[in-house]
């Protein structure tokens, strides 16, 4: 039984891996310019024509990278609502969080944008930030009024509908040319990133993600009960406020690079927990980490080649992949 438990999880690191690699190569390798292995191993060795360079280097490859970040911090996100709120259909997008902190990024961008102010990275994810608390503090606030998880949902729900017409209200009344190209932005896309942009996000996810592996034990703890977890001698209030505030930051940061992505961290934490047949966090970590790069890497390949070329938004292509999973987990759920 060990042994098969073992195999099943071992071998589904291995499937993640195998499958973030292929996305990877496809998604350095597909576009409306498409690239050859030859022409692709000679950029990489520094020669190769000057345009497709620079397609690959500066367009596709920081593209890429953000996918593979966002999509799994926002994965994590949801991971660590899902296990706070003991709710699987928890998550930044549908609790409004994300919405939230899209509204505080708008305003902020188009403050400094008005003012001829270019926005840093690190202001944009501190503006994220304080809208995703902002929204969380409302779902908190519910929360204590509200005894059934289903309502809590639709009240997230409409609190991301309040702050996604503000928002929509805000860019649409927008004078200067560049305020309304964040349009674009606010319906979800990872284009137009730079290699400073990746660096930011890296380090705030990576440093994010290290704290939240810390966390493992306490929440394999939480998982079974709040008083198991006393008893284990977790303090359950600065707990509950560390998986707040990391579960914020990682959507902060999606949010502020890539705007309100849908069902990623929903859909993702529940294929692992399939995936792997189990909640322990040690895996599960990790596990929706990789899972979340894979589902962006894919989704992002269909939004940019699907429809060359056209983009299609990425909220639009997780939304047909992610939807169903939510769907039939409620289904699921209800059923059992």
């Amino acid at each position: 039984m060990k042994q098969s438990r073992t195999t099943r999880i071992w071998g589904g690191f291995v499937l993640l891996l195998l499958l973030l690699i292929v996305f990877l190569i496809w998604n350095v390798a597909a576009g409306s310019v498409r690239l050859s292995a030859s022409e692709i191993k000679e950029i990489f060795l520094g020669g190769g024509d000057l345009n497709q360079r620079r397609i690959l280097l500066n367009i596709r490859l920081p593209r890429i990278l953000t996918a593979m970040l966002l999509g799994g911090a926002l994965s994590v996100s949801g991971y660590l609502l899902q296990t706070f709120f003991h709710n699987p259909i928890a998550g930044p997008f549908v609790l409004g969080i994300s919405s939230g902190a899209k509204l505080t990024v708008s305003i902020a961008m188009i403050v400094l944008l008005s003012r001829g102010i270019v926005s840093s990275s690190g202001g944009l994810i501190l503006a994220a930030f304080l809208g995703a608390m902002l929204s969380m503090g409302f779902v908190l606030a519910i929360s204590q009024k509200v005894k059934r998880m289903s309502l809590l949902v639709v009240c997230g729900v409409m609190i991301g509908y309040i702050c996604s017409a503000l928002t929509d209200f805000l860019v649409t009344f927008a004078d200067d040319s560049n305020i309304v190209n964040l349009h674009n932005w606010s319906m979800g896309s990872f284009s137009g990133m730079s290699w400073e942009n990746v660096r930011t996000m890296g380090h705030v996810c990576t440093v994010t993600l290290i704290l939240v592996f810390f966390l493992s034990k306490p929440i394999r703890a939480y998982q079974l009960g709040e008083t198991y977890a006393q008893n284990l001698g977790v303090p359950i209030k600065h707990f509950r406020a560390a998986l707040i505030l990391l579960s914020s930051v990682l959507s902060a940061c999606v949010t502020a690079f890539a705007g309100p992505i849908s069902f990623v961290g929903i859909a993702v934490p529940h294929l692992m927990k399939s995936l792997f047949r189990t909640a322990e966090p040690l895996f599960m970590i990790p596990a929706c980490w990789l899972g979340g790069g894979v589902f962006c890497l894919f989704c992002d390949l269909i939004a940019r080649t699907a429809f060359a070329p056209t983009e299609v938004s990425i909220s639009s292509v997780t939304a047909v992949f992610g939807a169903p999973v939510v769907i039939y987990m409620m289904i699921h759920r209800k059923a059992g």
